[in-house]
């Protein structure tokens, strides 16, 4: 096993290297090497994004005729690990870059075309000048005022840097802080305020009202309580309150002039006659023996209307 380490080999005594077959490679062969996505890519065939840093087993071979000073350049050949597409990209060591050959777009190069951009305006100003004496003249006008313009906002720069460096900025935050709680507490103090003048203005018109109340609702003076009278309930009148109660939902009452008052008839009887001598009757409710009057029985043929307000006195007073 430890001849699996040596680095000499043993070559015969007869060994002539001349003899050795060499073999004829064509220049633009490949090479299958493995390498990461130099940029970010998009294919496209079926839109995949491939992203920078994305492992490929990709084949390498020199581009033919294309040489910068005396590099040369490779291409190198990539599948699109969706739909397997062929993609192709190339060095560019003009650039210290990789330039997109076939297959797919880059993506995010912004940078790389805004400094294109810039050599190309640079370019045609020179192609401007070289023709134009006067184009020359306007150009060097234009760059010395714009360095005096960059040389003043650098000197007012400067002055204010240095305005700043004697300025205590803590001694200005400690200033604000005081003059933010200052602040604070006035807002406080003007909301207790008007807080208080609320609560005083409605104490005052709650007095206002509760003496007013008072003034007009004034409390009656309590009366002595009266005994009832044990035989009080003899004296009154005998009560229809259901007579009464039907009577004034379907009429109304015997005092208002309603259009069915005319329909009531009060049998006259001798003590009308006795009034008008001078004489008065006795009330229906009550009776010289304190006897309730007993109301007059209905006839047959007459209505329940007109017997409603009919009554019939006592037997004494009859007799």
């Amino acid at each position: 096993m430890s001849e699996r380490k040596v680095l000499n080999k043993y070559y015969p005594p007869d060994f002539d290297p001349s003899k050795i077959p060499k073999l004829k490679l064509p220049k633009d062969r490949q090479y299958v090497v493995r390498l990461m996505a130099p940029f970010n890519m998009r294919c496209k065939t079926c839109g995949e994004y491939i992203y920078k840093g994305k492992k490929f087993n990709a084949r390498k071979e020199t581009v033919q005729n294309e040489v910068y000073l005396g590099l040369p350049i490779f291409r190198f050949y990539i599948k699109c690990t969706r739909c397997l597409a062929e993609i192709t990209f190339k060095t560019d060591p003009e650039n210290t870059d990789y330039t997109m050959e076939h297959g797919a777009t880059r993506n995010f190069q912004a940078e790389k075309l805004l400094e294109e951009e810039e050599k190309r305006v640079q370019k045609e100003r020179e192609d401007e000048e070289l023709n134009n004496p006067m184009k020359v003249l306007e150009n060097r006008t234009k760059d010395s005022k714009l360095e005096m313009e960059v040389l003043e906002n650098l000197q007012e720069l400067k002055d204010l840097n240095q305005r700043q460096a004697h300025v205590d900025f803590e001694a200005m935050l400690r200033q604000h802080r005081l003059s933010e709680e200052e602040r604070q507490q006035q807002e406080q103090e003007e909301d207790e305020r008007e807080t208080a003048a609320l609560v005083e203005e409605a104490r005052k018109r709650r007095l206002l009202e509760d003496s007013d109340s008072e003034e007009d609702a004034s409390p009656a003076p309590p009366r002595p309580a009266t005994r009832p009278n044990p035989t009080a309930i003899l004296d009154e009148a005998p009560k229809a309150k259901r007579k009464a109660e039907s009577w004034e939902r379907s009429i109304g009452t015997l005092g208002g002039r309603s259009q069915l008052s005319g329909l009531v008839v009060v049998r006259k009887t001798d003590l009308d006659h006795g009034t008008q001598n001078g004489q008065q009757a006795p009330s229906p409710g009550t009776l010289h023996n304190r006897k309730p009057a007993d109301p007059a029985p209905q006839t047959p043929g007459t209505s329940s209307l007109s017997q409603l307000g009919v009554y019939s006195d006592s037997e004494d007073s009859s007799g």
